[in-house]
């Protein structure tokens, strides 16, 4: 299965692409950031990502597209940028009836580190782990977007991986939902 992930965002979106397989290995198929000139108009920004993005899911056909959920932060504006990120990357989807599935950033870092609470860093290096990146660094944008793609692939609606067959990650998020249930 090919899934494309989205970090979103107005002036970096994150745009990771791999290729998923039943025995739950993943694959580097493509990584970029797109970017958007902070001098644009609003529209033109936006018309901008919408093109690019159309473009890469033209060219790579992704069957599934995993996209960061937005969260409040205090920062209006930087919330506003991200939300419009993510529906330009939701009416592309919809107008070529590929289903999207959202991740809570927590969700993402526990399944590609084993614990919500990583930094960028270990993000990274896990992404960097389970796949073979480009040479150079990546910036986060594009490392966020790759482990949005594979947290995907693992957790949410890919269907990939056999029934039952979890990672460790996956395991420990299992039996962390199950404890917040019996709480309350």
């Amino acid at each position: 299965m090919r899934i494309l992930g989205v970090d979103p965002g107005l002036t970096r979106c994150g745009v990771g692409i791999i290729d998923a397989n039943a025995d739950r290995s993943v694959s580097l198929v493509s990584v970029t950031v797109l970017t958007t000139d902070k001098d644009l108009e609003l529209p033109q920004r936006l018309l901008q990502l919408r093109s690019e993005l159309a473009a890469l899911i033209e060219e790579f056909k992704p069957e599934r597209i995993a996209v960061e959920r937005v969260f409040a932060q205090h920062n209006l504006r930087t919330v506003m940028g991200t939300a419009q990120a993510s529906a330009v990357a939701f009416v592309e989807a919809a107008e070529r009836g590929i289903p999207v599935d959202m991740h809570t950033p927590s969700e993402v870092k526990a399944s590609v580190t084993g614990t919500g609470r990583a930094n960028k860093v270990q993000v990274a290096t896990m992404v960097g782990r389970l796949l073979t990146l480009p040479e150079g660094k990546l910036l986060p944008d594009a490392t966020d977007a790759l482990a949005l793609a594979i947290c995907n692939a693992w957790r949410g609606g890919a269907g990939t991986a056999p029934k039952g067959a979890l990672t460790p990650a996956q395991q420990r998020w299992r039996d962390a939902e199950r404890q917040a249930k019996k709480r309350g």
